[in-house]
C-alpha cells in the first residue's frame, strides 16, 4: 500500500466476509514552526489549513499579541513549514521563556504551560447572550452538517462561531485546540465583536479548551462531548455557560444555566 500526492491512501478494506482496495481521504498532520522576530518560538502539529488564522490566533491566546496591528509582517512557507512574523513591538522575557516548545496535535500532556500564559489572559465573561435549548439542537446539527474535513477522513475536530440562530464560521484542525485557535485568529483579523456569538465545537471540553473561550470572550460553549472537572471549575469561576453531551435531542449543561432560557426559567437542569 502506498500514499498518493496529497491525503488520498490506498487501503483494503474488509466488509464482513467481503474485501475491498480503495482510495480513503485521510487527515493531514504537518508541522509547522513559528519564527518571531527573529527566534523560533513553537512548532505546533496542525492540519495545514487556514494557517495565518491559527498563527495569529496562537499567538493571542498565548498573550503574545491582543490586535493584529501588533503584527509587521506574517509570511508563511508551506512546502518548508515554516511561518515567519515580525511584531511591532520587543517581548518581554517573560513571553519568551517557553520559547522552542513543541505543540503536539494531541491533547492533555503536550501542553503543559498554561498556567504561566494563560492566567495572565483569561478573563472572567459578562455575556447577556441567551439561547433555547432547541437552538442548541439545530446548532449541533448544522455543525455536522457543514463538517466536510469531518466526513471525509473522520479525523478531525470543528470549532464554529455562531449566532442563536446560525453558524458563522467554521475551522477544522486535528487539534481540537488548534481548531480554537484558528477561530480566534479569525475573529481578531475581522474584528468580529463575539458579546452576542457562542462556540459550538466537537471535541472534550478540557480546561485548555475553556481557557481559550475565556480569553475569545465567549460567554456559551456548546460541545457534543464530554467535559473533565476541572474544565468545569474553570467554567463556574470565569462565568461561562459550558454544555456538553449534545447529541441528537439531549445536551447537559453544566455551568451558569441562566444563559439557556428553559433552565433559566425554571431554576434547574
Amino acid at each position: 500500500m502506498t500514499d498518493t500526492k496529497e491525503n488520498g491512501w490506498e487501503i483494503i478494506r474488509f466488509n464482513g466476509d467481503s474485501k475491498s482496495v480503495l482510495q480513503e481521504d485521510v487527515a493531514i498532520e504537518q508541522p509547522f514552526t513559528i519564527v518571531l522576530n527573529g527566534e523560533e518560538f513553537a512548532t505546533i502539529v496542525c492540519t495545514p489549513t487556514d494557517l495565518q488564522d491559527l498563527i495569529i490566533g496562537f499567538l493571542a491566546a498565548e498573550g503574545v499579541i491582543r490586535f493584529n496591528d501588533e503584527i509587521k509582517s506574517i509570511s508563511i512557507d508551506e512546502k518548508l513549514g515554516f511561518s515567519y512574523i515580525q511584531l511591532n513591538k520587543t517581548l518581554e522575557v517573560s513571553q519568551l521563556d517557553h520559547s522552542k516548545r513543541f505543540i503536539g496535535s494531541c491533547c492533555g500532556k503536550s501542553r503543559q504551560f498554561y498556567f504561566k500564559s494563560d492566567v495572565r489572559t483569561a478573563k472572567t465573561i459578562t455575556s447577556q447572550l441567551t439561547i433555547s435549548v432547541n437552538q442548541c439542537f439545530t446548532l449541533m446539527k448544522e455543525l455536522q452538517a457543514k463538517s466536510e474535513q469531518f466526513m471525509k477522513t473522520g479525523g478531525v475536530h470543528n470549532a464554529a462561531l455562531a449566532t442563536q440562530d446560525e453558524i458563522i464560521t467554521i475551522r477544522s484542525d486535528i487539534g481540537r485546540h488548534n481548531a480554537l485557535d484558528k477561530l480566534y485568529g479569525h475573529v481578531i483579523q475581522n474584528r468580529i465583536r463575539l458579546g452576542d456569538k457562542l462556540v459550538v465545537f466537537s471535541g472534550r471540553i478540557s480546561s485548555e479548551v475553556l481557557l481559550k473561550i475565556s480569553k475569545m470572550g465567549v460567554g456559551i460553549l456548546l460541545s457534543k462531548s464530554a467535559p473533565t472537572n476541572l474544565a468545569l471549575q474553570l467554567a463556574d469561576d470565569l462565568g461561562i455557560t459550558a454544555i456538553g453531551f449534545a447529541r441528537g435531542n439531549r445536551l447537559n449543561i453544566y455551568t451558569h444555566p441562566h444563559r439557556v432560557i428553559e433552565a433559566s426559567n425554571n431554576n434547574e437542569v
